[in-house]
């Protein structure tokens, strides 16, 4: 009797060796690369989704911060290829791919503060009905979008009219409504690849840059410029995807994790937010006092508002019916989220 209990235990404690052995082999580590330094926005954003999967799995997230492994183009390839599980790009690169992507580029369309942007991502049906399928078609599973920030204008020369901006070499991203909207706004735009900018504007080969505050001041664009101007023109939208046919092999639980961590992130990085341009510009004064900081009253942003409308007319023509709705829907959302 003893000795068939003995074996009876030594086989249940096989099985149960051979079972935490399967379940060690089904946990992975999963790459994921984004555009900015781990102390950035998109940063804080990857490390809170790290927190969360590895907390609630057995898999690994590991980080490619900026520059790691290339330049958005290169990460957003890798992406597609399956070389990396997740990747967050801004729909200033995605335009390439999804030429929808390039609505949040409409000058004036999003409200510049954070703030009040955080129920608009929530629950606009654009962003979470009619983007997912359009980066689906790209082999992307469309995970979360979120604001980074007021995007600001970063130049030579101070900047309170559109005719300020006559003949300044403008970089912008490789995005073609990007270069409409400094087109419109009188600027010569200049695509240029984001390891080049520094350099360009110590050259003079450009004069002039567009990103949130706290980017300007990380990456200390304005040890090389003379002026920041908030126009209100925009907030840096930036999207998180995963490969989709990685996504699509994913266990419901684990799916269950990817979202759940996605969303976790998203409350995360809406709260970190808080306080951050106020906070990157005071440490912009501080390095260098004699920056001149202007942030245009209504009445001087009016003929950039004016210079938008053109901008929204070149978007629908680039992008036709699909584009229309997307915009039409996005202005719907909006107005639901901010009344």
């Amino acid at each position: 009797m003893r000795s068939i209990k003995t074996r009876l235990m030594a086989g249940l404690a096989s099985t149960a060796i051979v079972l935490a052995g399967a379940v060690a082999a089904q946990a992975e580590t999963w790459k994921y690369a984004f555009e900015e330094a781990m102390t950035d926005v998109q940063g804080v954003y990857a490390q809170k989704f790290k927190e969360e999967v590895e907390a609630n799995s057995d898999h690994e997230i590991q980080l490619f911060p900026f520059g790691t492994l290339g330049e958005s183009a290169d990460i957003m390839e890798q992406a597609q290829a399956g070389i990396l599980q997740f990747v967050d790009q801004s729909p200033g690169f995605t335009g390439a791919l999804i030429p929808e992507a390039q609505v949040f580029f409409v000058p004036y369309l999003l409200p510049a503060k954070s703030e009040d942007l955080g129920d608009f991502f929530r629950n606009s049906k654009a962003i979470n009905e009619m983007f997912p399928e359009l980066y689906a078609e790209q082999g992307l599973e469309l995970l979360k979008m979120f604001p980074e920030g007021e995007v600001v204008m970063n130049t030579k020369e101070p900047v309170e009219k559109p005719e300020d901006l006559n003949e300044v070499k403008f970089r912008v991203m490789t995005n073609p409504l990007l270069v409409e909207s400094y087109k419109a706004f009188g600027a010569t735009p200049t695509p240029l690849p984001w390891g080049e900018v520094y350099g360009g504007l110590q050259t003079n080969i450009i004069q002039g840059q567009e990103n949130p505050l706290f980017w300007v001041e990380s990456t200390k664009m304005y040890e090389v410029t003379g002026a920041i101007t908030l126009t209100g023109h925009n907030n840096f939208t930036t999207a998180v995807m995963a490969n989709k046919e990685f996504f699509d092999g994913l266990s419901d639980e684990d799916k269950k994790v990817v979202r759940d961590a996605a969303d976790a992130a998203f409350e995360h990085i809406l709260e970190y937010q808080k306080g951050l341009s106020e906070e990157s510009l005071a440490k912009i004064k501080e390095a260098k006092p004699e920056m001149t900081i202007s942030d245009l009253t209504e009445e001087q942003r009016a003929p950039f508002r004016e210079a938008a409308a053109q901008v929204e007319a070149k978007f629908i023509e680039m992008t036709g019916d699909s584009g229309k709705k997307i915009l039409d829907q996005m202005k719907e959302d909006l107005k639901a989220a901010t009344q």
